[in-house]
């Protein structure tokens, strides 16, 4: 595949908009277009510690290894999923009315199985870009997006390129029953294939975090017919932010609580990209290349400051009052793609 800069793509994906809607793997979607602007490509960082997770890697070959994006679901149908206490990073993003799907990045651990997996969104676009052609795992998506997916600097290995590795998994009803492996999918990332780049930036042994307390923090994706209301809350024995969603604590399938070292809350704006699901809600699409507000915990303490995307390709920083890097504790990382005002420490 072609790298081809993003505003390209999303030229030719709004005239494939104006001829044909077509459907996802639900069936739920209609017709859109997007936006974005173009940068420059960043490249993966050297050393002994793993790109995504600040945490040694003696490995040379894991630490070079591609990254690999599974897109999961994120409804009360589709948990408890599996694999989410395995990824390195995941995002949080709303895609439609008030529902919420996983951006799971996978480098330094495996999950078999790894689901239920989902379709693509226009958000994701620019989620893939600064992370070095990275292996893309879906569960298909409509003309529109599917225009953007093949046109995005990444591999495809979705159900639709790669269906040996997929798997229906009894038990769960249809369409939150697909699940795939990483170890199967990894296998086909194409040869010269790059790690990603450091997503943030980690605190050396020692050095203490900064910021103000905080306990706890509670952001909702709010739509016309669903809200999704999510808590984190820290816990010192842990060493990380456990996490709940509507009221529950988010478990995976094996009943592990999902407790990232690091929490990011990144508030963005939510666009109408002009599709609709079939219940007519509003698909979305969250607003990244820019800047805005952003808070970081780690370490039991909440940094208040500004996130900054000026490009596509660029990796997102998260940065004080004073313009400084915010120092992330060395681990596992969630990212909440936060509708803007949507957000409380407690």
């Amino acid at each position: 595949m072609r790298r081809r800069s993003v505003s390209s793509v999303l030229l030719a994906s709004s005239l494939v908009v104006a001829a044909c809607g077509g459907d996802d793997d639900d069936g739920d979607l209609a017709a859109a277009t997007t936006t974005a602007a173009p940068g420059t490509t960043v490249a993966a960082p050297a050393g002994d510690v793993a790109p995504l997770t600040g945490l040694p890697q003696a490995d040379a070959g894991r630490r070079a290894r591609i990254a690999l994006v599974v897109k999961l679901d994120n409804a009360p149908k589709g948990r408890p999923q599996s694999g989410i206490n395995q990824a390195d990073v995941v995002v949080v993003e709303k895609v439609e009315d008030g529902i919420t799907r996983l951006f799971t990045i996978f480098q330094t651990n495996d999950a078999d199985p790894v689901g239920p997996v989902r379709s693509a969104r226009s958000t994701d676009v620019a989620l893939v870009t600064p992370l070095n052609r990275p292996l893309f795992a879906y569960a298909g998506t409509n003309a529109a997006f599917q225009a953007l997916v093949n046109a995005a600097p990444l591999v495809d290995v979705g159900f639709n390129k790669a269906s040996g590795d997929y798997r229906r998994q009894s038990g769960r009803p249809a369409p939150y029953n697909l699940f795939s492996n990483t170890s199967a999918l990894v296998k086909r990332a194409p040869e010269g294939s790059k790690a990603p780049p450091a997503l943030f930036t980690y605190r050396a042994a020692g050095q203490a975090a900064g910021g103000d307390a905080a306990g706890s923090v509670h952001v909702e994706y709010r739509g016309k017919n669903v809200t999704t209301r999510v808590d984190y809350a820290w816990d010192a024995a842990a060493g990380g932010w456990k996490r709940s969603q509507d009221g529950t604590p988010h478990v995976d399938s094996a009943g592990a609580q999902v407790t990232p070292e690091n929490l990011v809350v990144q508030f963005v704006t939510y666009r109408d990209t002009g599709q609709r699901d079939a219940s007519g809600a509003v698909v979305d699409e969250a607003e990244l290349v820019g800047q805005g507000e952003a808070w970081v915990f780690s370490d039991g303490k909440v940094v208040k400051g500004r996130w900054s995307k000026p490009t596509a390709e660029a990796v997102t920083a998260y940065t004080d009052a004073a313009g400084a890097p915010v120092g992330l504790t060395p681990g596992t990382t969630w990212v909440e793609l936060t509708p803007v005002g949507a957000g409380q420490v407690t």
